[in-house]
C-alpha cells in the first residue's frame, strides 16, 4: 500500500495548530518575508534620517502622453554611490487606473534550465486581454513629474521615489510613502557574502538568501538568489480594507502588526483553521479600501508566493506587499463606491462567464457515490422526497486505480446509459480530473513522452511525486503543447463522457497538492514551459490548468457553456470556472466563516463561489445540517459535499421534521433561480457582486463596514442563523426604506437593529423597498424542467414606486452572445405597473401572478400587450394584493394599470 493514506491518517490524529505549524510557513521562516519584514523595521527605526536608495533619473524619462505611457530608470543606490538601473513604466489605463510596473534592466544571471530574466507573464493569464491605454496631460519641475486625467491626478516625486494618486483633489492611495521599497537586484552568493559587499544595505538582512532552511523546502536550489519584491502602500481615510483572498477570516481584514501577515500561497490546507491568516487553496492579490473619501483598490499583479502586512490609524491604513520573486506589476483604482472599483478591476481581468443554468441549482456530492446503481438510487430518493437537484458528482474512487480518464468498470460498465439516464430528468454528471497523472498507463506516458509536465530543477526529466494515485507527473498547463493533448482526451467519443453532453468537469488538487513535496506543494525550483520557475508562477498555475480543461470542454461542443469548478484559482480563474472553500468541518463556526469567504470572492470579482454544506470533515448534527443548508441556498455556487468517512447525510436521512426544512430550504433556491440568473447576468456585462455584503450596498454607511454575517442577493436581505439553539437573530437595516419578510411579508423599517424571529424552520430574508423580484413557483425535478414555467413578481412598493429586472435565455447555449435574449426592466409607479423588454429570443414564458406589498390598495387590474386589453383577477389577502394570473408575456412590452 502507498504511505500516502498513512501520512493523512497520521496528520488527521495531531492537533489542528499543530498541522498548521509543522506544515506552513511563517513569515520568520520565510527568507523574503523576513527579509523585507526586518528591511521595514530598519527603515521606520531611522524615520527622518533615512536617506532612501530609491530615484527617478530625470535624464532617462520619456513620455508619450496621447500613448498613456511614461518610462524611465528608476535608480537603486548601492553602498559605494554606484547604482543599478531599474526599468520603470507608468501607464493610465483605460478606466482611469494607474499601472506601475518596475523590473530589472540589465539582469543576466547565467544559469542552466531557468530564464534569467524576471518572471513578467502573469498579467498574461490574470488579465482579460491587453489593457487599453488613454492620454493624460504631465509637467516636469525638479522635484515631481504630474499626470492629469479627467477627475485625476499623479503626482511622482524623483528622490525619494513615492507616487501620490489622487482624485477630485483629494489623495487616495500612496506608494512608498514609508519607503519600504525594495528590489532585491541580482548579485552572486560570492558578491553578497564579501567583504564591505557593496550589495547588502546596513538596512537589509541575508537570511535564507541562497538557500532554505525550512523543514521540506532545504533542497530548494535558490539558483538566483534574492529576488524579491516589496512596497508599501497607504490607503488614505480608509476606515476598512477587503480582499485579497483566500483565507478563513472575517471580511474586513485585520491589523497584522503583532501577528504573521495575510499569505497568499496556493496549497492544500488540511483541515484548515477558521479566523486564520494562513495560506489557503487560491489566491487573489487585490485589496480594496473603503473610507469617508470614496474607495480605492490595489492589484498586486505578481504570482509568487506573497504576504502581505496591514496597520491601521485612525486617518489611513498602511499596508506592506513582499513576493519571492517576479517583476513588480501594480495597479491602482479610485473610485467613488467599492463597486466601482471592483468593476473597473473586472474590466480588466474579466467577468466571470453567464453560467449553464444547472449549476445554479442544487449540486449532491459526496466522496465517494459508489457505483451506477448508487448513483441512480440517489436521484430516485430525491424524487421520491420531492426534492429538487441538477447534479450529482463522482469523486475519485470511479477511475480505474485513480488513473484519470478511465472507469471502473465492474462499478460504472456503462457510464453514457448512466448519464443517459440522469438526462431524462434534466440532471448532470460532473466527474473530477486533476492534475496528477499516475506513473505507467497510457495517459501519462504520453505526457512524458511529448515532454508535457513540469519538470526536475535540472531542466532533465519530468518531475516524479505523490499525490492520490501514487507516484505521479503533474502536465504543465503553461505549455502550449498541452492543449491539443488536453482536447484530445476530452472529445466527443472518447473513453471519459463518450459522447454524453450532459456531463462537466471537476478540478481539484490543483495547487498543485504534492503530498511529499514542500509545504504539500511543489518545490519552488521546479521548471515550466518558458524555463520559468516553480517559484515565480505558483499562484497563477492553477489558474492554467482549469482553463485548459475550459478550452477542452469549448472544443469538445462548441456552443454549450461548460462548467467547471476549481479549487485552486488566482486573479482571472472567473473567466471560466467556479470555485467553493475547500475542506472545511461539520462545525457552527466553518458554517459562519464560509459567509465572510463567499463576500470576499464576490467582492474581488469571483461571484461564483460556494462551501461544502454540512462541512466535509465529521458529522454534523441534524440542526446544524438544516442550518447550513438554508445558509447554502444563497452562496451562488450551491454543493453539498462529504468526505468518505463521514455518514451518509442527503436531505431524506435525516428523518422529518427536519427532512421538510431542507427541502423547502432547497426549493427556496429554486424559486429563486431568476433572480440568481439575472444577477450573474448583470454581473457578466458589468462586474457587479452576485452576493453583496451590506459595505458594498451602503458605502456611505460606516456602520456596516463590519458587518459580514448577512448580505443581499439583489433585493433581498439575507441573515442567516449560523449558531445552535437560536430562535432569533438581530437583523441590521442599512437604511430608512421599508423591508419585508419574505415568508410572513410583516414590514420592518429604521436604519439600525432589529430583532426578528427565526424559528428552526424559518430562513431570515426580508425584501427590499422599492424592489421588484422575479420567482417561479412551482417544483421541478430540476432546474431544466423549468424552463418554460410561468414567472411570479414580487412587489415591494416605497411610497407607491419599485423597480426590477429579469433575465431570460436558453440557459444552456452561447446564442445568447448571439442576441437570442430577453432583459425586461419593471417598474411600479402608483397605480400603474410596466414592463420594458429589450427581447430577441423566443419564448411563451407569462406572469402568472403578482403579490404586491405595501402597493396601492386595487380591487381590480387591466392588462395590455400588443394592442389588446383583458382584465385581471385583484385579490386582497390582508398583509399584501395578489395580482392572479396577469398573462402578458415576459418577452413583450406589457402595461398593468390598478385601480
Amino acid at each position: 500500500m502507498h504511505w500516502t493514506p498513512f501520512i493523512l491518517i497520521w496528520l488527521s490524529l495531531l492537533p489542528v495548530e499543530a498541522v498548521k505549524s509543522f506544515l506552513f510557513k511563517k513569515c520568520s521562516e520565510s527568507g523574503f518575508c523576513s527579509r523585507n519584514r526586518h528591511f521595514a523595521t530598519e527603515v521606520e527605526k531611522l524615520g527622518t534620517e533615512y536617506d532612501s536608495r530609491y530615484s527617478i533619473d530625470l535624464e532617462s524619462l520619456k513620455v508619450d502622453p496621447s500613448a498613456g505611457n511614461l518610462h524611465a530608470t528608476l535608480l537603486k543606490m548601492l553602498n559605494d554611490g554606484s547604482f543599478v538601473s531599474l526599468d520603470m513604466n507608468i501607464s493610465v489605463l483605460e478606466d482611469d487606473n494607474l499601472r506601475l510596473q518596475i523590473d530589472e534592466a540589465d539582469r543576466k544571471p547565467v544559469v542552466d534550465h531557468v530564464a534569467s530574466r524576471r518572471f513578467n507573464e502573469t498579467a498574461k493569464w490574470a488579465l482579460a486581454g491587453q489593457p487599453r491605454l488613454q492620454s493624460f496631460r504631465h509637467s516636469v519641475d525638479s522635484e515631481k513629474i504630474t499626470l492629469e486625467f479627467h477627475a485625476y491626478r499623479v503626482e511622482i516625486e524623483l528622490h525619494p521615489f513615492k507616487i501620490t494618486f489622487l482624485r477630485d483633489e483629494k489623495a487616495q492611495l500612496v506608494l512608498n510613502d514609508r519607503n519600504f521599497l525594495n528590489i532585491e537586484h541580482y548579485r552572486t552568493k560570492e558578491q553578497e557574502n564579501a567583504d564591505n559587499s557593496i550589495h547588502v544595505s546596513p538596512e537589509e538582512s541575508t537570511f535564507d538568501a541562497y538557500t532554505d532552511s525550512f523543514k521540506d523546502s532545504r533542497d530548494d536550489k535558490l539558483p538566483l538568489g534574492p529576488e524579491s519584491v516589496a512596497l508599501d502602500v497607504s490607503f488614505l481615510g480608509a476606515k476598512a480594507v477587503y480582499g485579497i483572498p483566500e483565507h478563513a477570516d472575517s471580511f474586513a481584514l485585520k491589523d497584522t502588526t503583532d501577528t504573521d501577515p495575510y499569505r497568499l500561497y496556493n496549497v492544500d490546507i488540511f483541515e484548515y483553521e477558521t479566523q486564520s491568516k494562513y495560506p489557503m487553496y487560491g489566491s487573489i492579490p487585490f485589496m480594496i479600501g473603503l473610507g469617508e473619501t470614496g474607495s480605492a483598490g490595489v492589484f498586486w499583479l505578481n504570482s509568487a508566493d506573497t504576504n502581505i502586512d496591514i496597520k491601521k490609524s485612525a486617518s489611513q491604513i498602511q499596508t506592506h506587499w513582499i513576493s519571492e520573486s517576479g517583476i513588480l506589476d501594480i495597479v491602482l483604482f479610485a473610485k467613488k463606491t467599492p463597486t466601482q472599483v471592483v468593476q473597473s478591476y473586472s474590466k480588466l481581468t474579466g467577468h466571470s462567464a453567464l453560467p449553464n443554468i444547472f449549476s445554479l441549482g442544487y449540486h449532491q456530492c459526496r466522496w465517494n457515490y459508489n457505483d451506477e446503481e448508487d448513483v441512480l438510487d440517489i436521484t430516485a430518493k430525491f424524487d421520491e422526497s420531492l426534492i429538487p437537484f441538477d447534479a450529482i458528482w463522482l469523486d475519485i474512487e470511479y477511475t480505474d486505480d485513480k488513473k484519470y480518464f478511465t472507469w471502473k468498470k465492474e462499478l460504472f460498465p456503462d457510464p453514457e446509459r448512466m448519464m443517459g439516464k440522469l438526462g431524462e430528468t434534466g440532471r448532470t454528471l460532473i466527474v473530477i480530473i486533476d492534475p496528477h497523472l499516475k506513473v505507467g498507463y497510457d495517459v501519462s506516458d504520453a505526457v512524458v513522452d511529448k515532454k508535457l509536465g513540469i519538470r526536475k530543477n535540472d531542466g532533465s526529466e519530468l518531475y516524479h511525486g505523490h499525490s492520490w494515485p501514487g507516484e505521479s507527473v503533474w502536465i504543465d498547463g503553461m505549455n502550449p503543447a498541452a492543449q491539443p493533448f488536453w482536447d484530445s482526451l476530452f472529445a466527443n467519443g472518447s473513453r471519459l463522457l463518450g459522447s454524453a453532453t450532459n456531463a462537466h468537469l471537476w478540478n481539484d488538487m490543483n495547487e498543485p497538492s504534492i503530498f511529499n513535496g514542500p509545504e504539500t506543494t511543489a518545490p519552488r525550483d521546479l521548471i515550466h514551459y518558458g524555463d520559468w520557475e516553480h517559484r515565480s508562477v505558483h499562484n497563477v498555475w492553477g489558474l492554467t490548468f482549469h482553463e485548459m480543461t475550459y478550452n477542452a470542454l469549448i472544443k469538445r461542443n462548441p456552443d454549450q457553456r461548460p462548467f467547471i469548478l476549481t479549487r485552486s484559482f488566482y486573479a482571472g480563474s472567473q473567466r471560466t470556472a467556479a470555485m467553493w472553500t475547500g475542506d472545511n468541518m461539520a462545525k457552527w463556526e466553518y458554517m459562519r466563516e464560509s459567509i465572510p469567504m463567499v463576500l470576499t470572492m464576490n467582492a474581488v470579482g469571483f461571484p461564483f463561489a460556494g462551501a461544502d454544506i454540512a462541512g466535509f470533515f465529521g458529522n454534523p448534527d441534524k440542526e446544524m445540517q438544516v442550518r447550513w443548508y438554508q445558509t447554502g441556498i444563497w452562496y451562488p455556487f450551491f454543493r453539498a459535499h462529504a468526505h468518505i468517512d463521514s455518514r451518509r447525510r442527503e436531505p431524506w436521512v435525516a428523518g422529518e421534521p427536519y427532512t421538510g426544512m431542507m427541502r423547502e430550504a432547497i426549493k427556496l433556491r429554486y424559486r429563486l433561480l431568476p433572480l440568481f440568473y439575472t444577477q450573474f447576468y448583470k454581473h457578466s456585462v458589468s462586474g457587479t457582486p452576485v452576493v453583496s455584503s451590506l459595505a458594498f450596498d451602503s458605502p456611505e454607511n460606516a456602520n456596516v463596514y463590519t458587518i459580514d454575517d448577512q448580505f443581499f442577493v439583489g433585493p433581498l436581505l439575507v441573515k442567516p442563523v449560523t449558531s445552535p439553539d437560536t430562535h432569533s437573530v438581530r437583523l441590521y437595516l442599512p437604511d430608512d426604506k421599508p423591508y419585508y419578510d419574505f415568508v410572513s411579508f410583516e414590514k420592518i423599517s429604521g436604519e439600525g437593529f432589529h430583532e426578528v424571529e427565526a424559528p428552526l424552520e424559518k430562513v431570515p430574508v426580508f425584501l427590499r423597498g422599492g424592489s421588484i423580484l422575479p420567482s417561479k413557483e412551482r417544483y421541478r425535478r430540476s432546474s431544466r424542467l423549468m424552463k418554460n414555467d410561468p414567472y411570479t413578481l414580487y412587489i415591494a412598493a416605497d411610497e407607491g414606486r419599485a423597480t426590477g429586472e429579469l433575465y431570460i435565455d436558453d440557459g444552456e447555449t452561447f446564442a445568447y452572445q448571439r442576441g437570442e435574449q430577453v432583459f425586461a426592466r419593471f417598474e411600479l409607479d402608483g397605480g400603474k405597473l410596466t414592463s420594458t423588454v429589450e427581447s430577441t429570443y423566443e419564448t411563451g414564458v407569462r406572469i402568472e401572478r403578482i403579490v404586491i406589498l405595501g402597493g396601492p390598495q386595487a380591487t381590480a387590474a387591466t392588462v395590455e400587450q400588443d394592442g389588446q386589453k383583458w382584465t385581471a383577477e385583484v385579490v386582497d389577502q390582508g398583509t399584501h394584493v395578489v395580482v392572479r394570473n396577469p398573462k402578458p408575456l415576459v418577452a413583450k412590452n406589457w402595461t398593468i394599470s390598478l385601480y
